[in-house]
């Protein structure tokens, strides 16, 4: 079995418990590029307020597709995230141990390519959280159609008999009869995340990005968190 999701910048638990599930992950990067989307931005906390975090990229035209957008090549922007998330984190129960860990990332050469640091930040966390899933990149395995058969066709290359798909694409596969495309099992992801004592506030504030997760229950809280929902 195998997923399929679009590099996304400091993603949520959710992404994390999908990538558990599966026998391969590919990063969709052979995509058009979207604008405004997570792709370029995530959230996190800050005393309480949500503060939203976005990679400036390049301009480029609509049909530039997501392994080929390029960074602002201006340091500003990795200086004032990890500052946010320095002032965010730093004081919170594991705070150490999720800038100890995107630290060599935010001081380290930033690449050229979006796709590119967003991975290396997925990658990272990811084998944190000790989850040994392959990956692959789309954009390295040549597979042609749109949509679903687009997926139908990473899945053939993956030699993946089954597709694990988060809910948010539910109507659209069944709008396209994804199962009829290419005879690829369909499976929908079942994640609820549960609400954890989040740093300087009383109220919770669901689906920020995962940093968020492990500042508060640390690595090996998280690797729980990500295993299991309401």
């Amino acid at each position: 079995m195998c997923a399929i999701m679009q590099p996304t910048y400091l993603p949520w638990a959710g992404y994390f418990n999908l990538m558990q599930q599966v026998d391969q992950f590919v990063f969709l990067d052979d995509v058009q590029f979207e604008h405004q989307s997570w792709q370029t931005r995530n959230r996190i906390l800050v005393h309480g307020s949500e503060l939203q975090l976005v990679v400036p990229v390049q301009r480029c035209p609509l049909s530039t597709l997501i392994s080929e957008v390029r960074i602002v090549g201006d340091d500003r922007w990795r200086a004032k995230h990890w500052g946010s998330l320095t002032a965010a984190y730093g004081k919170a129960p594991h705070g150490k141990e999720v800038l100890n860990l995107l630290e060599p990332i935010y001081s380290g050469v930033i690449p050229e390519r979006l796709a590119d640091l967003n991975e290396s930040i997925i990658t990272t966390i990811a084998r944190a959280l000790d989850i040994a899933t392959p990956f692959l990149r789309g954009s390295q395995l040549g597979c042609g159609g749109t949509r679903s058969s687009h997926l139908v066709a990473i899945c053939r290359a993956t030699d993946s008999d089954e597709y694990l798909s988060p809910p948010g694409s539910h109507a659209y596969l069944m709008e396209d009869n994804f199962e009829a495309l290419g005879n690829i099992k369909l499976n929908f992801q079942h994640y609820v995340p549960k609400v954890y004592q989040q740093h300087r506030t009383t109220d919770f504030t669901p689906r920020l990005s995962i940093v968020d997760v492990i500042a508060n229950l640390g690595i090996n809280g998280c690797v729980q968190y990500v295993r299991e929902s309401e």
